[in-house]
């Protein structure tokens, strides 16, 4: 199976994301950061799950306002960014 690996791009745009949330509602952070790592978690098993890319090689999978551009490989599922739907992507 293979494995999931989330690239210091990804990880700095959740946890930018969540800090952002967290200001006005720690809940709705919690829940937001709950679906994606919850979504993401199933990739490896389930890679083709959400819908092509904006860039070739990678897939989009969509958890409310946000994205999670990611790529897969016979060894890994690498979650390459987490970036709001109104950004622009690629950029």
């Amino acid at each position: 199976m293979r494995v999931l690996e989330w690239r210091e791009a990804a990880r700095a745009d959740l946890l930018h994301i969540v800090s952002y949330i967290a200001e006005d509602n720690p809940d709705a952070a919690q829940r937001v950061l709950d679906e994606i790592r919850e979504k993401a978690a199933r990739l490896p098993e389930y890679p083709r799950l959400y819908r092509p890319g904006r860039v070739e090689g990678t897939r989009e999978m969509v958890c409310g306002s946000y994205v999670v551009i990611y790529a897969e490989s016979p060894a890994a599922v690498t979650i390459l960014r987490v970036l709001h739907g109104r950004q622009e992507w690629p950029a």
